[in-house]
C-alpha cells in the first residue's frame, strides 16, 4: 500500500489517514506531497497519486483499489484487518464511538478556522473568541463521556486506542500547539495522545520537513 500525504507539519487530515495505517498494521509506504507551493493549483491537477481526488490529502493506493478522505481510509482498513482493531465491540460503546467520530469529520469548523493544525507552535497561547469556546467545550463533553461511560479498560476514549483516538488525535495537537488550558481529566487524555510513539514519529518527520506555508505561519505565529 502507498498513502499520499501532505505536509506533516500542517495536515490533520493526512495525519489521521497515517494513524490509521499504522493501527491496520498493514505494510505501507508514504509519499509526501508538499502543499501550496508556488506551482500548487498546476501540480495538484497533474500528479497521478492526487488523481482519484481531485487534488486532495490523503490519498490510499492499496493495488487496484484507491481510497481517498480520511474517514473512508479508516473504514477501508478497518474492513480489510476487521473491525474490533478500530472500533469498540459492545454496541453502545461502537455507537458513541463511530458518532463522535463523523461530528468531528463533519464538524468544529471554527475551532480549524482559528487554530490551524502547525506542529511547529510551542504553546503560545492566542485570543480565542466565543465560537472556537464552544468548539472545545463540544470536544470535552465528548471526551469525558466517552471516558466515564467505556473508558475504564484504559487510558483512551474507549479503553484501548482505536478510531476515537484516530480522529482526535489532531485535536489533541492543536490543542497542545495553542497553550489551550483544559481541565483534568482532559489533561491526561492529551498527554496519553501526545506521548504515544506514533505521534513522537510524527512530529520527528514533520520536525525535518522543511516547506512552509506563510498562511499557516502568519500572523499566529
Amino acid at each position: 500500500m502507498k498513502l499520499v500525504i501532505g505536509n506533516r507539519r500542517y495536515s490533520s487530515w493526512s495525519l489521521r489517514a497515517w494513524l490509521a495505517c499504522r493501527q491496520a498494521g498493514l505494510p505501507f509506504e508514504v509519499e509526501v506531497v508538499p502543499l501550496f507551493g508556488p506551482d500548487w493549483d498546476a501540480v495538484r491537477r497533474t500528479l497521478p497519486a492526487l488523481a482519484p481526488s481531485a487534488g486532495k490529502v490523503p490519498v490510499l493506493w492499496d493495488g487496484q483499489a484507491v481510497v481517498w478522505d480520511s474517514l473512508a481510509i479508516l473504514d477501508y482498513l478497518a474492513d480489510r484487518v476487521g473491525r474490533d482493531r478500530f472500533w469498540p465491540r459492545e454496541t453502545a460503546a461502537a455507537g458513541l464511538a463511530r458518532s463522535i467520530v463523523a461530528e468531528m469529520h463533519s464538524g468544529f469548523a471554527a475551532l480549524r478556522t482559528a487554530l490551524p493544525f502547525n506542529l511547529g507552535r510551542k504553546g503560545e497561547p492566542v485570543a480565542i473568541d466565543a465560537a472556537v469556546t464552544a468548539d472545545i467545550d463540544r470536544v470535552l463533553t465528548l471526551w469525558a463521556e466517552a471516558r466515564a461511560r467505556f473508558g475504564e479498560g484504559g487510558p483512551y476514549l474507549f479503553g484501548t486506542f482505536g478510531a476515537a483516538d484516530i480522529a482526535f488525535a489532531p485535536v489533541v495537537l492543536r490543542l497542545i500547539s495553542y497553550g489551550v488550558a483544559l481541565p483534568g481529566f482532559a489533561q491526561s487524555y492529551a498527554a496519553i495522545i501526545d506521548e504515544h510513539p506514533w505521534i513522537a514519529a510524527w512530529r520527528a518527520e514533520a520536525a525535518a520537513e522543511t516547506w512552509r506555508i506563510d498562511s499557516y505561519e502568519s500572523p499566529l505565529a
